[in-house]
């Protein structure tokens, strides 16, 4: 018996942000003066295709990397590579474990792998969605986990079973408001 969600960033407005940057560099670039010519660019190294290009490989990679968080009788085991590595939460470690609403842009200052704001380290999110209910892990050593979830009646149920399976304490059953 085991939970499986892979999540991703969707941010496709980025694309359209990026197309405004380079449709000005370049016709900066190409217009400017009569426009540089391919001596000028040698010159310099391409340096203006790679500020174009180097945009879109950022965006790129940080879109195409996914979240794997999966859930079984062992614990918790989440990946979102390169910012984490393959991690286990296991069952004696957790001191409670709900779902809850919380806010992205409120508390963790937008999506992606967050800290909570105002300094608060021991709280980490990884936030993927706008759906606004996640997974909340309280750890025992006063740390805080938050992964956001689209599957949230799928792993309410999921979490159900495995509590009265297992006899697993940490789980608890009620969606929470902050």
């Amino acid at each position: 018996m085991e939970f499986i969600e892979i999540q991703q960033l969707k941010l496709w407005w980025l694309y359209i942000l990026l197309g405004i940057d380079t449709i000005i560099v370049g016709s900066i670039v190409l217009f400017d003066k009569g426009g540089m010519s391919w001596q000028d660019l040698k010159d310099i190294y391409f340096l203006p295709v790679f500020a174009i290009a180097l945009p879109y490989i950022v965006v790129y990679f940080v879109t195409n990397n996914v979240l794997t968080l999966s859930i079984d009788q062992c614990g918790i085991n989440y990946k979102y590579w390169p910012f984490s590595k393959n991690k286990t939460v296991s069952w004696t470690r957790i001191e409670k474990m709900y779902i809850r609403k919380y806010d992205a842009f409120g508390e963790y200052g937008g999506w992606g792998l967050r800290n909570r704001l105002w300094f608060k380290f021991n709280d980490k999110a990884y936030v993927f969605n706008d759906n606004n209910l996640g997974l909340q892990l309280e750890l025992n050593n006063n740390k805080r986990l938050l992964f956001s979830t689209s599957k949230t009646e799928e792993l309410s149920l999921f979490l159900i079973n495995l509590k009265t399976k297992y006899n697993i304490g940490a789980i608890e059953t009620d969606v929470r408001e902050r």
